[in-house]
């Protein structure tokens, strides 16, 4: 046991004591793991179940419950008959993934809560370890080495160029503060439950998507039709070319700017994040002097912007004047004739025609003429409205329910960084 005892920022009021200041390695004993390559696993049968490093960076929930993640199986003809028993993972151990490609990942470490009875081995680029010499409740370990406090510490300890990499014998040494096992329980418990919120939120928004595709479907197939406020049926939808309502094709220039530290904005793919555009994720930016001196092309507002190049149909609304790169082409819309939104879901929609029609060459490009003599399904703009206010209202739903998400992972976040010493 090392130093003195300490006392995280945010409690349960219930709970007086300090914390105690331990090593790793006082904690947990390490077991051994195999070197199983993903060759060596499958997903359809199998006696023994194997985790490898790579799910555990991408897959698999903090606290591990076998009932509701996807495990590979070791391949049969793999002789596992010579594997002590003790190097079994066991309900309340801990797998930690000794590499990563950048320090977000080195020692991302997942604490298994639930085994449903199965055999299963630590795998590929892991450490198994178990709690033989303190008592720890389940679920609180887990989340305690996602706490800032553990995780700089396994940054600092992490080494290589390429790959990062930790040594068992450094991560040993690593401090972690422990509470009582009460309240090692009631932590667990109400982190759980905020992680359970989670992914309820996510599981809503992924109904949400889904429905909203398949109402697109059966609207744009013209399955489902809206009628007019007198309850009679639209004209029928014709088939027409985007230059017929289309006011303006902008393609920008293929110069980039030197200086981009200017107000409007320049944005690339990377920039895109949903339906709306009006700012670069980096704050690059050009002036309107280099807007001038360059003879760059500015994109309006309500622009809908689509890859033209790579990413076909990748689309975004303009909400605030802005430059892109090359990738892009603007189409800038009589706002009489057609609804930006109903275009933007259409073009969407129209991803694979534009791939197609750009299978010709040896790079995925669309050309300006190209997407002039482009046909859309196209209604009446009432109904346009109609279809468009409806798909508004299902994406505000999906947005609503985002924020709901970010600021719940941001309040957990904030409780790992107050609740842990």
């Amino acid at each position: 046991m090392m130093g003195k005892e300490k006392l995280p920022q945010l409690r349960f009021s219930e709970f007086e004591n300090g914390w105690i200041p331990m090593k790793y390695d006082e904690i947990y004993s390490f077991y051994s793991t195999n070197s199983l390559s993903r060759d060596k696993l499958n997903y359809e049968s199998g006696q023994v179940k194997n985790i490898h490093y790579g799910d555990i960076h991408t897959k698999f929930d903090t606290l591990f419950d076998i009932s509701k993640e996807i495990v590979p199986f070791v391949n049969d003809d793999i002789i596992i008959s010579n594997i002590p028993s003790e190097n079994y993972c066991q309900e309340g151990d801990l797998l930690i993934a000794d590499a990563s490609e950048d320090y977000k990942g080195v020692g991302k470490t997942i604490e298994i809560v639930n085994l449903d009875n199965e055999k299963v081995l630590a795998g590929l680029h892991t450490f198994l370890a178990r709690p033989n010499k303190h008592n720890m409740a389940y679920g609180f370990a887990g989340f305690m080495l996602q706490s800032w406090g553990v995780r700089e510490q396994v940054m600092k300890i992490a080494q290589g160029t390429k790959v990062l990499g930790l040594a068992k014998s450094r991560l040993a040494k690593i401090k972690l503060n422990i509470p009582s096992f009460p309240e090692q329980q009631k932590i667990a418990s109400f982190l759980t439950a905020v992680d359970k919120k989670i992914t309820q939120l996510n599981k809503k928004k992924v109904l949400l998507e889904q429905y909203k595709k398949g109402v697109m479907q059966r609207l744009f197939c013209q399955e489902v039709r809206f009628k007019d406020d007198d309850g009679k049926h639209y004209p029928e939808w014709k088939e027409k070319r985007l230059k017929e309502f289309i006011l303006d094709f902008i393609v920008p220039m293929r110069d980039k700017p030197k200086d981009l530290t200017g107000e409007i904005p320049w944005c690339r793919i990377e920039d895109f994040d949903g339906k709306f555009l009006s700012k670069s994720k980096t704050n690059q930016g050009v002036t309107e002097k280099v807007v001038r001196q360059m003879n760059l092309k500015v994109y309006p507002v309500n622009t809908l912007l689509v890859s033209c190049s790579a990413n076909l149909g990748f689309c975004a609304i303009v909400k605030k004047e802005l430059i892109t790169n090359q990738t892009f082409i603007g189409l800038f819309p009589d706002l009489n004739r057609i609804n930006v939104d109903f275009l933007y879901h259409m073009m969407k929609l129209s991803s694979r025609r534009l791939n197609v029609l750009s299978s010709g060459t040896t790079i995925s490009y669309l050309s300006r003429k190209q997407f002039e003599n482009f046909e859309i399904p196209y209604p009446c703009i009432k109904e346009q409205n109609k279809i468009a206010s409806y798909l508004s209202a299902i994406d505000d739903k999906i947005n609503q329910v985002d924020s709901q998400i970010e600021k719940t992972i941001a309040f957990k976040k904030g409780l790992l960084q107050q609740m842990f010493v």
